[in-house]
């Protein structure tokens, strides 16, 4: 009896995992057919669909299509601006690489000129050469000469400290100073480190400018020297009227250009200068006509309207035209100074610093 039971029992486990299995089987294959109907669609698919019209493949042939860059007329595109970045200007105009050293500074806010004015002017004090600071406008984008007197606000100024002039170039004193000063100028604007140039490097390029310039910085002067009587402070003011001279504030005065540039000089051969209120009593024994050649634009020019006029003078005032060592002042000696006056000017030209630009007045400065 107990083995019958046994036997059903196991029978009907047997039939159960049975009905178990085919349940399983059966939904498996529900689940197959829903998922392949839910990835069936009606719809061509144009990528892989064949193309009428000439092509490699012809009718059978696929042609793939590439995707397109979305343009305005698709809709508008979010989209982020770029920041704006301010790129270090160029070195002002008035200045000169081989003859400045120069120093830029950026201020991370607009900084008032007035304020960088005070603070330059007290740490650069006691140069021995001149310190020019220059503003760069971002209206106009041009840089302006700074002063005393400048208003508004930059973000980008320059300092320039003039290596040469007739005194000799900087030393190691004057560069420390004045690296040493525009670094605490920016650390007291609150402007970024400026990028200092090297001291052997400045140091060596002024040393060889100050020797060019000291090689052709030639002074030509002659002299108009009474011989029966002194010449009389009226006579010299109407010779001087006669022949478009001006008499300035140096005590000279000066034959100028078409551009008001002097040309040459007419001076007291003795000590003493000439003053406008005082010409009436003057008298003196000679004048001297001097020609600064590297200040000087055109030197042959210059050099011809020189002698012109101390021949004028002498013939008037009843002089003599001599040269320093009171040796008479012939045709030979004009055409050999006349000679030397071009060669100079032509070194001068062929070394970039043309005779009486603005570099050249600059470097032949006292």
């Amino acid at each position: 009896m107990d083995s019958e039971l046994q036997i059903a029992l196991i029978g009907a486990g047997i039939g159960a995992v049975v009905l178990i299995v085919g349940y399983n089987k059966w939904q498996e294959r529900k689940h197959r057919r829903d998922a392949e109907k839910a990835f069936k669609s009606e719809h061509r698919d144009v990528l892989l669909e064949p193309r009428s019209g000439s092509g490699s493949g012809g009718d059978d042939a696929a042609e793939r299509r590439e995707p397109a860059i979305a343009t305005a007329a698709d809709g508008p595109r979010p989209y982020r601006e770029a920041p704006v970045i301010r790129s270090a200007p160029e070195a002002p105009d008035a200045l000169d690489p081989r003859a400045d050293c120069i120093v830029r500074l950026e201020a991370i806010e607009p900084l008032d000129v007035q304020r960088l004015w005070q603070a330059q002017a007290e740490q650069l004090a006691g140069l021995s050469k001149p310190v020019r600071w220059f503003g760069f406008s971002d209206g106009d984008n041009l840089w302006h000469l700074l002063g005393p007197n400048s208003t508004g606000a930059c973000h980008w100024f320059c300092a320039a400290l003039q290596l040469v002039d007739r005194r000799g170039s900087i030393g190691e004193a004057d560069f420390m100073r004045f690296s040493g000063g525009v670094q605490r100028v920016a650390d007291m604007v609150m402007a970024l480190p400026p990028g200092l140039p090297t001291r052997a490097e400045t140091l060596g390029q002024a040393t060889e400018l100050d020797r060019f310039c000291a090689d052709i910085d030639v002074q030509i002067g002659i002299n108009v020297v009474a011989t029966t009587r002194q010449f009389e402070g009226r006579d010299i003011v109407e010779l001087a009227e006669r022949h478009g001279l001006r008499l300035a504030g140096d005590g000279c005065f000066h034959a100028l250009d078409d551009d008001g540039a002097t040309q040459f000089t007419v001076g007291n051969l003795e000590p003493g200068l000439f003053a406008a209120d005082g010409m009436a009593g003057v008298a003196t024994k000679g004048l001297t006509l001097v020609i600064d050649v590297p200040c000087v634009r055109d030197g042959l020019a210059a050099f011809d309207r020189m002698m012109r006029t101390a021949a004028d003078f002498a013939e008037t005032l009843q002089g003599t035209v001599v040269d320093d060592n009171r040796a008479a002042f012939g045709v030979e000696a004009a055409s050999l100074i006349r000679d030397q006056i071009a060669q100079f000017q032509e070194r001068m030209a062929s070394h970039g610093i043309p005779a009486g630009s603005p570099l050249a007045l600059r470097l032949f400065s006292a």
